[in-house]
């Protein structure tokens, strides 16, 4: 019996160590890392939600956006995971969506869908504003909110697989390079 109670405990420290990890790689923007960490364990933490919103947070800014797919899924206990999961499918429906109305042509203005703060939320919305029309080489969008901040969506053609740009501004001086296929 007190080597069963060891073992909890033992487990129960590491889980901690291993969430206070990804928590503080969180406050230092390492969201690569905690992206990584978090599928590589996976399978050992899913039923811990907080360990899953910190993964897929991680995934969500690092633009690794298609790993958030088994998060959604995963987070549906408490309330805080469900509106983590909603948030998180809603940015993965719009980045399926803009990427098929870019390489297929596909007609996106009879869309209205939850919107984000996130960048391909902001550009989604800018986007399926311009309504039905002629496909662009580059599409060129002012923020609504901050004059100063613009974005530049287009598609980076490649013989393997073409991937979704988008290009964050600040006047002319790009601030950030989102790449998603």
């Amino acid at each position: 019996m007190k080597l069963i109670i060891l073992f909890i405990f033992v487990f129960g420290l590491h889980a901690y160590d291993i969430k206070q990890n990804l928590f503080t790689l969180y406050q230092n923007k390492k969201y690569e890392k905690i992206c990584s960490i978090g599928f590589n364990n996976f399978q050992k933490y899913k039923k811990d939600e907080e360990f899953v919103s910190l993964y897929a947070f991680g995934c969500l800014y690092s633009d690794y956006i298609d790993r958030l797919a088994i998060p959604i899924a995963t987070l549906k206990f408490s309330k805080e995971a469900r509106a983590n999961s909603a948030y998180f499918a809603v940015i993965l429906m719009q980045k399926k969506l803009l990427y098929h109305s870019l390489i297929d042509g596909y007609n996106l203005s009879r869309f209205i869908l939850p919107s984000t703060n996130y960048i391909l939320s902001k550009v989604f919305d800018l986007y399926t504003k311009l309504g039905k029309h002629e496909p662009q080489a580059f599409y060129l969008f002012k923020d609504p909110i901050d004059s100063k901040l613009s974005y530049k969506l287009y598609i980076s053609k490649n013989n393997r697989v073409n991937k979704m740009v988008i290009e964050e501004y600040y006047d002319t001086i790009i601030l950030k390079r989102h790449v998603y296929w």
